[in-house]
């Protein structure tokens, strides 16, 4: 069985819409991602997002409706399934509601249409219409005013009506502007392709009548005005002119042509310069912004005449921008650029062109892709369990001049301030403020083995090291450093604690243990001091009456204390670690007394060694927090009132214990930040603890360093030096751009050469002619520098490229980069069609060619196996040896159609073939002078149009397909006959609803209890990024039966079921629901119920693994969710 969750979610735009949405009067703007939903508000700063929610459904189509007893307009929403429906806001839940669930046009006898499915709004909002399928448009009337009792209420949709037209091929349709709405039927104007291949125009006439009893009207689009079929080749798009000047404009690749169908009036600008116009908005009623494939973006204006008659043109070029694939015009002169294939921006246009106002990121489409690492470098071993933050993926995304090169990393980001120098040896941090009138600290206390340094910063960053501050001990190691009320400082040594005035340095109180004993652990507010004396003796000094003794109690039978800890919100009690039997107990602060000891950990060598009480999410009782020896994070709720701890989660942050140390917040929560091999920010969210791995590999302590000069930052030590960072508050998703104004398609990375090899693609235009080149660049991991780069053949593109290690003549094993290209014109009869280039990486890290080999055939995949190279030619996979430098063919396998991905493990060769799923094939090195072959030992037998294929598990293959599925499949080598084991079996199967470009596998430990077993990641045309894994027995019933508790009771805005939207669906086979298939994302919503709905569903759950509760589940879904 297996699991799917997004760490990357889609970031291409492909429709929008500005609306009157979540306020009367307030327009926002609403973009549709994939299969989500995102509403921006408009502020001062540029756009800001409000809500995201998940549809069950890849958008395809967006409009907006008023019915009349709303204040606020509704969104009409349309899927890939051929679903429709309606939703509005819910102010009061803040979140969507469906006010028209689904309707589903799913007709299995049409011809899905070769253009978009389009969705057209009657000018007079009497109509929708749908364009999907070939030859029919659907209908949808809009209710108007109603004159009797049971009508609909205006502006809600009606049922639809099928209508047939005989156009076919549409390049472009839409309603035209009426002249006299009362007296005029709606029109379509039809831009369409005829079987000559001719732009052509037809303007129908929309004759509707009402069904009545509630059934469906009669729609007819017989009648034909006008018609054209005059029009330039290149037409591409219909624009309605409204009023005053009615009519059409007709882009087309050469000119701009407006043209009155009632009038026969007609004006045709030609352009300077061709362009392939992809999307336009109108901002009034004689102005149009336009883009086009190159990202140039146009100003057009008509010029009307005194009687309102069109006299001419006016198109300026205001500016470039990525690709737009929609554009809105916001307000005001700003305009939204949604784009696919590049960064979607914000722009503001002046009189001079237009300047970005914000840049939202998009990494999509994801051509290819490499895993960096996995949170380990230089040979270091994974010790802990799988979470997103490790793993750093970069990506080619992109196409053309909106290429890239992105390094995405999901977690709290840091970024470094300044730098101390190198100290080594830290053993803990401390901020202090010189003056406690001052709202910023200034002292940096720096405690070292055996001593203590002491550093002050000024308003403008300048460091100066104190040999003497303010009477502080420095000759020894400090234990705990702190700012006291009335001006004092508290500094609690092995030895002694100090109370220090800070205005004049004066020791105004002291105190050490008796009988020369150590003090081994320390933590104060702003009333008393709990120490550790000895491991063995809790003392209570008050703070307030110069460290008077108030409670003393020693542990002798109990067990050293491994920890101690005083909150900072009360003194009314403390917490105590205890290093035997891995137990913390409460103590009363006055008496020392305990109040409730609780047994953390059953494990013997599990012992408490950190301990934190403090307000993590809001609404909720404080959290106290217990690190754990072994590495482990264990939770727990305190309910102030009866001191009742509830609710325990283990979090396994890796091998070793964590240290905690507290982050205030603004809202008057607390972050925290426990170091550990693997740091993590430990924060609240949306009601949840939430574990995120910080960027800042190393790091053994910090503290909280919020400076005059760096706001908000953290003082950070690693085994060399001390750092001042600004630390993000919660996870985000970080992107690192390297632009590279070229189609990134292969991506291959070298830990070895710490570079990348780039196969890319520049497409420029010359005197308006289209030249595409394509190159093979190195570059440097760190900086994403380019260091060198190869420039293929005219017309010779790169198909593919990996780094490879080859055998050498000599035995020896060379690590190359390897690529296979593909040549434009294969018009001539066995001429070469593509080229294999082995590359060489100098010592001045340059490329040096090795051998080339011309080849008959394009080279889509490339693969290493024993030494050799194995190439995805047309219609073959054949296994090369580099010998001599030279490439020598020494087996092949002929495949069904043509392969286009291979994955390789051992001798063992998965290929994924164009229409043809998967084929199993092992390489045999050949014996006693016989040659080396290629032989078939399992397949897939259904039809598939794959794309990617990896090996997840032995004899396991993941598979996506062209149509948005994947399946696992599995060879039974255990099976009964011969057919048996050579057929690959579907084990899980789910539709993703975004194809797939690439699967990377990889390979980390996971504990003995892991909830799931992460074995790839996948990267989708939408910019998504999936991480895959493998259920082990231990949770597949509770996960698969969870998903079926869940999925009826969370449908999607439009009441879209669940089990429909994931169900494997091609030009074959329609499944009913995913098999043996979870969805993550679902999965999580668990997390967002009511207790009792989820009671309700973890009863259903019993005898699947459990018992369960509530809170057992929690936890394990918590778990998954800490996988992305």
């Amino acid at each position: 069985m297996a699991y799917l969750a997004a760490i990357h979610r889609p970031s291409s735009v492909r429709h929008a819409l500005k609306l009157k949405f979540l306020e009367e009067g307030e327009e926002c703007l609403v973009v549709a991602k994939a299969n989500r939903i995102e509403i921006y508000t408009q502020t001062a700063d540029g756009l800001h997002l409000s809500h995201s929610q998940a549809i069950y459904g890849k958008i395809n189509m967006l409009e907006k409706l008023q019915p009349e007893n709303s204040p606020t307009e509704h969104l009409f929403v349309g899927t890939d399934r051929y679903m429709y429906f309606t939703v509005s806001w819910d102010a009061r839940k803040q979140q969507l509601r469906t006010e028209k669930s689904y309707v589903d046009q799913t007709d299995k006898t049409a011809r899905d249409s070769l253009a978009q499915d389009r969705c057209l709004l009657d000018p007079t909002h009497k109509f929708l219409a749908l364009q999907l399928y070939d030859g029919i448009v659907t209908v949808v009337p809009i209710a108007g005013k109603g004159r009797r009792k049971g009508d609909p209420d205006a502006g809600t949709l009606g049922e639809p009506a099928l209508a047939r037209i005989s156009d076919l091929f549409i390049r472009s349709s839409t309603f035209l502007h009426p002249r006299n709405e009362s007296v005029e039927a709606p029109r379509i104007a039809f831009l369409f392709e005829d079987n000559r291949q001719k732009a052509c125009l037809n303007i129908r006439v929309l004759d509707y009548t009402a069904g009545g009893g509630g059934d469906p009207g009669n729609a007819d689009l017989e009648e034909v005005t006008a018609s054209r079929d005059d029009l330039e080749v290149g037409a591409s798009h219909l624009i309605p002119v409204p009023a005053p000047a009615f009519g059409l404009l007709i882009l087309a690749e050469t000119s701009i042509t407006y043209w009155d169908d009632v009038t026969g009036q007609e004006l045709t600008h030609g352009l300077e310069e061709a362009a392939i116009f992809v999307a336009w908005e109108q901002v009034d009623g004689q102005r149009w912004i336009l883009a086009d494939e190159y990202g140039r973006l146009y100003f057009c204006m008509l010029i009307l005449e005194k009687d309102r008659a069109v006299k001419g043109f006016k198109i300026d070029m205001i500016g470039s921008t990525p690709r737009a694939s929609v554009l809105v015009y916001l307000h005001t002169g700003y305009v939204f650029v949604g784009s696919h294939q590049g960064d979607s921006q914000v722009l503001r246009i002046k009189e001079e062109g237009s300047e970005v106002v914000q840049t939202i990121s998009n990494i999509a489409p994801i051509l290819d892709f490499s895993i960096m690492d996995m949170g380990s470098r230089g040979g270091e071993s994974q010790t802990n369990e799988y979470s997103s933050g490790q793993a750093r993926i970069v990506t080619g995304s992109g196409a053309f001049q909106d290429g890239s090169l992105r390094s995405v990393r999901s977690g709290v980001g840091m970024e470094e301030q300044g730098l101390l120098g190198d100290l080594d040896h830290i053993t803990d941090l401390f901020a202090l403020r010189s003056a406690v009138s001052s709202e910023h600290v200034d002292l940096l206390v720096v405690s070292f083995v055996g001593e203590t340094r002491v550093f002050q910063f000024s308003a403008e960053g300048e460091v100066e090291e104190q040999a003497e501050y303010m009477g502080l001990s420095l000759s020894e190691s400090t234990i705990l450093a702190v700012n006291l009320p009335h001006n004092r400082l508290l500094q609690v040594t092995g030895t002694s604690v100090l109370i220090i005035d800070s205005e004049n340095g004066m020791v105004v109180a002291h105190w050490s243990p008796l009988n020369g004993k150590v003090i081994t652990a320390a933590s104060a507010n702003p009333d008393h001091l709990a120490l550790s004396v000895g491991g063995v003796e809790a003392t209570v000094l008050d703070l307030m009456e110069d460290l008077q003794v108030s409670s003393r109690r020693a542990f002798d039978s109990e067990g050293q204390i491994a920890c101690i800890h005083i909150p900072e919100f009360t003194s009314s009690f403390c917490i105590a670690g205890f290093w035997h039997g891995g137990t913390v107990a409460i103590l009363n602060t006055g008496s020392l007394e305990t109040i409730q000891t609780v047994t953390v950990s059953d494990e013997a060598v599990s012992v408490p060694r950190s301990i934190l009480l403090t307000h993590l999410v809001e609404a909720q009782p404080p959290t106290l927090l217990v690190a754990m020896a072994n590495g482990e994070v264990i939770t727990f709720s305190l309910d102030l009132a009866d001191l009742n701890l509830s609710a325990k989660k283990v979090v396994i942050l890796g091998t070793q214990q964590a240290n905690f140390k507290v982050l205030p917040r603004d809202d008057g929560l607390s972050n925290v930040f426990a170091t550990c091999e693997h740091p993590s920010l430990i924060y609240g969210s949306e009601g949840r603890i939430i574990y995120s791995a910080v960027t800042a590999e190393k790091a053994s302590c910090i503290c909280a360093f919020d400076s005059e000069a760096y706001p908000g930052a953290i003082a950070i030590a690693t085994a060399e030096d001390l750092k001042i960072a600004v630390v993000d508050t919660e996870r985000t998703t970080h992107v690192q751009t390297l632009p590279v104004h070229e189609t990134v398609r292969r991506v291959a990375y070298s830990t070895n050469m710490k570079a990348f090899g780039l196969g890319t693609i520049r497409r420029t235009l010359r005197a308006g002619f289209e030249v595409v080149q394509s190159h093979f660049k190195l570059a440097d991991e760190v900086l994403f520098k380019e260091l060198d780069t190869y420039q293929l053949d005219e017309d010779e593109l790169v198909e593919s490229v990996v780094r490879a290690d080859l055998r050498e003549d000599s035995g020896v094993m060379a690590e190359r980069f390897v690529i296979g290209t593909a040549y434009l014109d294969d018009s001539k009869e066995n001429s070469t069609r593509g080229r294999i280039i082995v590359f060489a990486v100098t010592g001045e890290r340059m490329l040096k060619v090795i051998t080339e080999l011309p080849v008959k055939g394009a080279c889509r995949a490339l693969g290493v196996v024993e030494g050799n190279i194995v190439a995805a030619l047309v219609k073959t996979v054949v296994i090369y040896t580099l010998s001599a430098n030279s490439l020598r063919k020494v087996a092949s396998y002929r495949t069904s159609t043509a392969p286009i991905d291979l994955t390789v493990n051992g001798n063992v060769i998965a290929i994924a073939d164009l229409m043809k799923s998967v084929s199993i094939v092992e390489y045999e090195r050949g014996e006693a002078g016989l040659p080396d072959k290629l032989t078939e030992t399992a397949r897939h037998f259904q039809t598939a149009w794959a794309t990617a294929v990896a090996q997840v598990e032995e004899n396991s293959y993941l598979e996506s397909d062209a149509e948005g599925n994947l399946m696992v499949l599995h060879r039974n080598t255990n099976g009964v006959t011969d057919d048996d084991k050579r057929r690959l079996e579907v084990t899980s199967e789910i539709r993703l609803g975004e194809m797939v470009n690439r699967i990377r596998t990889f390979n980390v430990p996971t504990s003995a209890n892991a909830v799931v077993v992460p074995r790839a990641f996948l990267a989708t045309v939408e910019g998504s990024i999936y991480l895959f894994a493998l259920l082990p027995p231990s949770t597949q019933s509770l996960l698969i039966n969870l998903q079926n508790a869940l999925a009826p009771l969370l449908p999607s805005p439009g009441n879209i079921p669940f089990f429909p939207y994931r169900a494997f669906c091609n030009q074959v086979r329609h499944a009913d629901e995913p098999f043996r298939f979870v969805d993550g994302e679902l999965v999580e919503r668990f997390l967002d119920l009511e207790e009792g709905v989820a009671e309700e569903v973890v009863k259903g759950l019993q005898g699947q693994g459990g018992p369960w509760d509530v809170d057992s589940v929690r936890g394990v879904v918590e778990r998954l969710r800490r996988l992305r």
